[in-house]
């Protein structure tokens, strides 16, 4: 098993959802894992990186964002954690909970579902999105609100864990295509489609965006979801447009209350207008999910 180390500082609390999003930007695709914690009440927060990659990443991301958000780079330094399973750990404080009409477990979790509420069994893995975070219930939440009617081609760009198609497949029992730049977030959702009983209803592959054959050749949908990053999202609005139909609707979230602006402005120059919002918290930031729409 790899050794696992932390890098940690402590930034005001106004900074911290900047530092968490700039730092994942940066060192998410790295293998890297970046939280924060509160260190006391309406007080400074802790930024901890975790992973087993290279110092000098860390070093250059951490400068990079300070260089971005204007000031000089906190003290940090390396600390060897212990020996554990940090998966199964994860795995371990994962609890059920309900969210949207989905009720979100983990494997070894499967009594205990409300009446009326769609299973998801999603393990905590390496791959992104166990459902917790604000961007993904955001997610699982307004696709509930979608016409099935106007769903028959669907696609997850940026999958991780699969949950979002996943949960499109469950809630609308047709084909889902997902995409992930990451291989092993595609191992993983296929893995979890399988333990959903949605195996044959989801096909993940490997894409940057939409450029893999196998999601290019589908287009147009009447659905893309990307619950990413905002820079990202911008940098997809073009792609994201040419490949939705008259019509068809754009889900994403990954964005901060405060980035949303740029976000929309990015697509509006490319034809889609906002429809609707969900603004969640998690960690102390507020998190917004936007449904856009192409004119017919």
């Amino acid at each position: 098993m790899s050794t696992v180390r932390k890098a940690g500082f402590v930034v005001p609390a106004a900074q911290r959802a900047a530092w968490e999003t700039l730092l994942d930007e940066r060192l998410g695709e790295e293998g890297f894992i970046v939280a924060s914690c509160e260190v006391s009440r309406d007080g400074p927060w802790r930024i901890d990186v975790f992973g087993d990659g290279s110092a000098a990443l860390v070093e250059g991301a951490i400068g990079a964002a300070a260089q971005a958000l204007g000031i000089a780079a906190p003290d940090w330094a390396w600390e060897e954690l212990p020996d554990i399973d940090w998966v199964a750990e994860n795995q371990r404080s994962f609890r059920p909970f309900a969210v949207g009409p989905f009720w979100v477990h983990p494997s070894h979790v499967a009594d205990g579902r409300p009446d009326g509420l769609l299973p998801l069994c999603i393990d905590a893995g390496l791959a992104f999105g166990t459902g917790t975070h604000a961007t993904t219930r955001g997610c699982l939440e307004m696709l509930a609100t979608i016409d099935p009617a106007e769903t028959t081609n669907s696609v997850d760009v940026g999958c991780g864990s699969g949950i979002l198609a996943i949960a499109m497949a469950k809630l609308w029992r047709r084909p889902v295509l997902g995409g992930d730049n990451d291989a092993e977030a595609v191992d993983v959702a296929v893995e979890n489609a399988g333990l959903n009983d949605v195996g044959e209803l989801c096909r993940f592959v490997v894409s940057a965006g939409l450029e893999a054959p196998e999601l290019a050749g589908r287009a147009p949908y009447d659905l893309i979801v990307a619950n990413i990053l905002a820079g990202p999202l911008v940098d997809l609005s073009r792609s994201f447009t040419a490949a939705v139909r008259p019509g068809g609707r754009v889900l994403l979230s990954g964005l901060l209350v405060e980035q949303a602006a740029v976000v929309l402005s990015a697509y509006a120059r490319h034809g889609l207008a906002f429809e609707r919002r969900r603004d969640l918290e998690t960690g102390g930031a507020w998190w917004r999910t936007l449904l856009l729409r192409r004119a017919s």
